[in-house]
């Protein structure tokens, strides 16, 4: 089986707004055991590209990736400049990554992965490794160390392959310590669950920490979808504890 982590670097957040300007690209793949199931995932491979937004970089999102207007001048747009990451039949995928699908999967739809599943990293780890104290790649990457990380190989952050490289090895160690890939893949599908309440009073207590009361009243109130969530998943382990 065969996992592809995908980053990309963008001229902003959305489609209607923003492009392309860099894919990169890791891959993953793990050995049959006799379960049925698979182990022993590695490494390997990987390349970046980059690619014409069809617009400017702002200036904004230069200073994250360093990616300018010059750079881009007479590369492919997307989607044709990205067919090495999903188009080459001997080097597909069985399942896509990133670190935060929801933004990757704006560009990379169904019609360019064939509708296979999406693993999301960064929702992984908030339920694998709650006490990091982040959960962006880079710091899980300093937190967690990852045997057989490059440095050289991984420094160059906010730009496609590096961060898809600390994915990778992120996801390798999600796997291979246990974590299975249809908890990955519904994890995915569901919001994120979050480790720590950011709203009034109770801004920076741990969710387990905070009163049933607000948990309830939440669920009345227009927050995101993942705070909906957090609080429903709180209230169920709570009424579960009575």
């Amino acid at each position: 089986m065969r996992i592809r982590v995908i980053d990309l670097e963008t001229t902003g957040f959305v489609p209607e707004t923003a492009g392309v300007c860099e894919i990169g690209w890791c891959d993953l793949e793990g050995q049959r055991d006799l379960a049925g199931g698979y182990t022993n995932w590695e490494v390997f491979g990987g390349q970046a590209t980059l690619i014409d937004p069809g617009c400017g970089i702002p200036p904004e999102t230069s200073a994250i990736h360093h990616i300018i207007d010059e750079d881009v001048i007479g590369k492919q747009k997307w989607p044709d400049g990205a067919s090495s990451a999903f188009s080459i039949p001997f080097m597909r995928a069985d399942i896509f990554a990133a670190h935060n699908a929801k933004f990757e999967k704006q560009w990379c739809t169904d019609n360019l992965t064939d509708g296979r599943p999406w693993i999301c990293t960064y929702k992984a780890s908030l339920r694998l490794w709650p006490d990091s104290p982040s959960h962006s790649n880079q710091c899980l990457r300093y937190w967690r160390k990852p045997d057989g990380l490059s440095r050289y190989e991984a420094d160059r952050s906010h730009r496609a392959y590096p961060d898809a490289y600390v994915t990778a090895f992120l996801l390798r160690d999600m796997l291979n310590d246990g974590a299975s890939i249809d908890d990955l893949v519904r994890w995915t599908e569901e919001p994120a669950l979050q480790i720590r309440c950011h709203i009034g009073k109770n801004r920076g207590l741990l969710w387990s920490e905070v009163d049933i009361g607000f948990l309830y009243w939440l669920l009345d109130k227009d927050f995101d979808e993942d705070v909906i969530f957090t609080a429903k998943h709180h209230i169920k382990l709570r009424e579960e504890n009575l």
